[in-house]
């Protein structure tokens, strides 16, 4: 164990160049330079986002500086005990008329996903825009970007070592926790060398390995047993059993009185089957809309799918929303990835 947490290993990802360098130079200048930030991460918030929050936040209090984190949905009950986040403010628990001149936006791929946050960002502000998806738009003044990254978690932890804090067991739990949900507990094809050593850097300064895994990974609550009830009973598979899908509606989630977070971990499942190369939920949100997430075993594209619906994410991981009832839905969707199939 290294009795300095902030001394040490100064960890650098393989194509560490020194224009990103000075980029995460930059951002900490940034971050020095100005006080009373917004910080908020996409709607509907995963491990990555909450983590990414968390840290922008944590390194902001090093700093010395003001700060609210925000997100429109509530913080996922397997993450509350995370540093600070009981602070996040959700829905719109902003003050009426308040308006922030600089923001950090965490792991959005587009400015939008950010919700009704936008109402407290000034039009002039400044918006340091850290995030790991190839859709990025770069939409800041400052763009933290780069899809290479497992996790927008693994961006932060660059910026914090550039800006040369002392770690303690709190910052390491949430870059730890960013990074075990967005590589499926390090299981994904994003698990890299890289990554492995940050987890290495991380458990040496207090990370919580095993508690996080069992906490995030492995238990799952009575919530979500019964939307899984729900949902496998529906799986479908095309002629082929190269794409397999489930759904759910508005209806089970009332009926089991679970919530968004309850959904997450479902899209596995029929990923998961022998011989499925895309897994998809569909997700009707009343009569006119489906939110969709896709995962791919690697053959499809599955973010170039999702884009062409005006949506986006990561090659194996990608979400979008159609304006259709969920029939038309599920028929439009999976024929995109039918193609996709056939062009692969």
């Amino acid at each position: 164990m290294n009795p300095n947490p902030g001394a040490g290993l100064r960890l650098s990802p393989p194509e560490t160049n020194p224009e990103w360098e000075g980029r995460l130079r930059d951002a900490v200048a940034f971050l020095r330079r100005h006080d009373d930030f917004l910080i908020v991460s996409h709607q509907q918030p995963d491990g990555d986002a909450i983590s990414s929050t968390v840290a922008a936040g944590w390194l902001l209090e090093r700093l010395g500086k003001s700060f609210c984190m925000y997100n429109e949905g509530p913080v996922p009950s397997r993450m509350r005990h995370l540093w600070r986040c009981d602070r996040i403010v959700v829905a719109d628990g902003l003050p009426a008329g308040r308006k922030f001149r600089r923001v950090v936006c965490v792991d959005c791929a587009d400015f939008a996903r950010i919700g009704r946050a936008a109402a407290w960002i000034a039009d002039d502000a400044e918006i340091l825009n850290i995030d790991h998806h190839a859709t990025n738009e770069g939409f800041g003044a400052l763009n933290l970007v780069r899809a290479e990254a497992a996790a927008t978690a693994e961006i932060m932890f660059e910026l914090l070592q550039t800006a040369d804090v002392e770690w303690d067991k709190d910052i390491a739990n949430a870059i730890y926790t960013g990074l075990l949900t967005d590589t499926g507990g390090f299981r994904y094809a994003n698990t890299t060398p890289y990554v492995m050593s940050i987890a290495s850097f991380l458990l040496e300064r207090g990370a919580d390995g095993p508690g996080l895994a069992e906490a995030l990974l492995e238990r799952i609550s009575l919530e979500q047993l019964h939307m899984l009830q729900r949902a496998l009973p529906r799986l479908s598979l095309t002629p082929d059993r190269k794409i397999a899908w489930l759904w759910v509606t508005e209806q089970d989630l009332r009926e089991t009185g679970a919530g968004n977070e309850h959904l997450e971990g479902l899209v596995t499942y029929p990923r998961n089957l022998e011989g499925v190369e895309v897994g998809i939920l569909f997700k009707q949100m009343g009569e006119g809309a489906v939110k969709v997430s896709l995962r791919s075993a690697g053959t499809v594209d599955v973010a170039r799918v999702a884009r062409a619906f005006g949506g986006g994410g990561h090659v194996r991981a990608a979400g979008c929303r159609l304006e259709a009832p969920l029939s038309e839905a599920i028929d439009r969707l999976v024929a995109e990835v039918q193609s996709a199939l056939e062009e692969s």
